[in-house]
């Protein structure tokens, strides 16, 4: 469906007014999508992100800037949404040996065949989400959102 229907407008006063709105609303519209995938298994998108970052760091600690530094949101609240995902049982906090004030996120056994889980179901979405359009197109839409922030 066209934005204009969609969001029931007859024009945008701009080229760039129609981009920037339908940047919003997709947006807006994917992280429904992805939220409708998490929710049955407890998590939100952030906790989901927090988990990815986790896994991608291959059984290695990583500290809470460093989590905040890589999140999709980083407005995020990475202290509180980890302590989510450790009484979930999905992560493991520890105390740095060299510093002490520095604490190091693991991600869990469970937290790991949570994500496995998680992955086939995005996948999915992911294929349904983007059936209409060409991998090129996917690569091009990256690029020019790439551009778009500078």
């Amino acid at each position: 469906m066209k934005l204009e229907e969609q969001l029931k407008i007859k024009k945008f006063t701009s080229a760039f007014h129609r981009a920037a709105l339908g940047i919003i609303f997709t947006g807006n519209w994917l992280t429904e999508q992805t939220n409708s995938i998490l929710k049955p298994h407890g998590l939100s998108e952030q906790q989901y992100n927090v988990l990815r970052i986790l896994r991608g760091q291959h059984g290695k600690p990583i500290n809470m800037l460093s989590v905040q530094e890589r999140m999709l949101h980083p407005m995020s609240n990475a202290t509180r949404l980890v302590e989510k995902l450790r009484v979930k049982g999905l992560v493991k906090r520890h105390i740095c040996e060299e510093n002490r004030r520095m604490v190091e996120i693991f991600i869990t056994e469970k937290g790991m065949k949570l994500l496995t889980d998680l992955d086939i179901l995005v996948k999915k979405n992911e294929s349904a989400v983007f059936k209409k359009i060409t991998e090129s197109e996917a690569l091009q839409i990256g690029k020019i959102l790439d551009k778009i922030r500078g």
